[in-house]
């Protein structure tokens, strides 16, 4: 409850720091003779522009935002009004044109003041920021390179917009006016400081060294660090970290990944790592000794938020790390409360952890069922797919009194919200994860 009164709180904050400026730049002043379409269009672009510039909160990191609704959320949140604060920003010389033909003559960088050519310009840099965000996969960008194109194209494009509404002076008339978007900006530029110098700076204070590299099941290796000359990091089980390995930690190189060791030892931190990608293609490569940093811990996809009579955790793939956290957590902690896991894979051999499960199982009151979609022959168990008949067969009548967590390929977790959904189960009381977000 703590956490939704919380975030209700935060949205309202946010639609206040998005909307004052709008509405304090929009008073006082002559209207008369200007239109409707002219102060619309004016309304429109500095609403996008603010908008714009409270991405920087967004994308910070910040555990304070993130944490009434996990980082995954917040980072779709980001995603969604970008967009939205691009069609105003779209609007804003789209209504003006049309209604006032004459200011396509501004266009013409030749001939137009250098206030009203930054604007153009900026336009032009958020288009390329949006079309590079959408289309990154098709365009061949990786994910390092589309990470610094963003970094930079968004402080042009704000900087650029922030020019051309100085130069344009109508609207910021006024020690008021002109100083409300001066701290703003000062607002912005500090949070985009705290990302890239004060962070960066706080976690070379406290580096890690990689301890040892395990091959698991599954294409998925092991990477334990130990902290050099700190004690560690405190975490909940079942979030994660952003690692840079072998790098500065002012790097971009930098990936998400779910903790998959016990929270109750901070000085020892477990990252299972599945080979998907180009960066962890090679994570099996990494060697002992290797200096890493980690910004974190992230994430509420934890079962320490609430107090339920029983848990049932749905994995699919490498989706069983965060799981693995909190399943070796309740173990360290004497947790005997029932446990359920739905384990989904393509073949049995690739079932990363499968051995310490069935360990678990006599150290937690935990039944593990095991769903194989090629099983071998003589196979005995569960096949196919996960769905609410599956479930239906082992789930307790008190299901109603337990928390319900999904982590996997978004097929899979769709496919298992449908099924929960069938059984009855409150969306509020399944908890999911992704990082489609990168």
């Amino acid at each position: 409850m703590r956490y939704r009164y919380y975030g209700i709180l935060q949205i309202g904050v946010y639609l206040f720091l998005a909307m004052t400026p709008l509405l304090v730049l929009l008073t006082g002043h002559d209207v008369h003779g200007r239109g409707f379409w002219r102060e619309l269009a004016v309304g429109l672009g500095f609403g996008g522009v603010s908008m714009m510039g409270l991405q920087f909160f967004l994308t910070g990191r910040f555990q304070g935002i993130t944490s009434p609704y996990g980082i995954d959320v917040v980072y779709y949140f980001h995603r969604a009004i970008s967009l939205v604060a691009f069609v105003f920003l779209l609007f804003h010389p789209s209504i003006l044109l049309l209604s006032a033909p004459a200011t396509f003559g501004l266009l013409n960088p030749l001939s137009a003041p250098g206030w009203m050519t930054a604007g153009t310009i900026a336009l032009f840099v958020f288009a390329l920021i949006v079309g590079s965000s959408l289309f990154r996969l098709k365009l061949g960008l990786g994910y390092e390179q589309w990470r610094l194109l963003h970094g930079f194209a968004a402080v042009t494009a704000v900087a650029l917009a922030l020019w051309h509404m100085i130069g344009v002076n109508y609207y910021l008339q006024g020690y008021v006016k002109r100083g409300l978007w001066i701290a703003l900006a000062i607002t912005w530029v500090m949070a985009l400081l705290y990302v890239r110098l004060v962070k960066p700076l706080l976690m070379r204070s406290k580096p890690y060294t990689v301890e040892s590299v395990t091959k698991e099941r599954g294409k998925s290796w092991t990477l334990v660090l130990r902290p050099e000359g700190h004690g560690g990091m405190e975490f909940k089980p079942g979030q994660f970290a952003w690692l840079t390995i072998d790098r500065s930690p002012f790097s971009i190189r930098e990936h998400p990944f779910s903790f998959s060791s016990s929270a109750m030892h901070p000085e020892r931190l477990a990252f299972t790592i599945k080979e998907l990608g180009d960066f962890t293609a090679t994570i099996g490569s990494v060697t002992p000794g290797t200096r890493t940093y980690v910004d974190g811990p992230y994430g509420s996809f934890i079962p320490d938020r609430h107090t339920f009579s029983g848990y049932v955790f749905i994995a699919g793939g490498v989706g069983i790390t965060p799981i693995m956290s909190i399943l070796r957590t309740f173990a360290d902690r004497h947790d005997l409360r029932p446990l359920i896991l739905f384990y989904a894979g393509r073949q049995m051999e690739e079932l990363t952890f499968r051995e310490e499960l069935d360990r678990l199982q006599e150290r937690l009151k935990l039944r593990v069922v095991h769903v194989i979609n090629c099983p071998p022959a003589g196979w005995t168990g569960e096949q196919g797919y996960i769905d609410a008949e599956m479930m239906g067969r082992y789930l307790p009548e008190g299901r109603m009194a337990y928390e319900y967590f999904v982590c996997g390929p978004i097929p899979m977790q769709q496919g298992a919200r449908e099924a929960l959904e069938k059984l009855g189960v409150p969306p509020e009381q399944v908890q999911s994860e992704s990082f489609n977000f990168v």
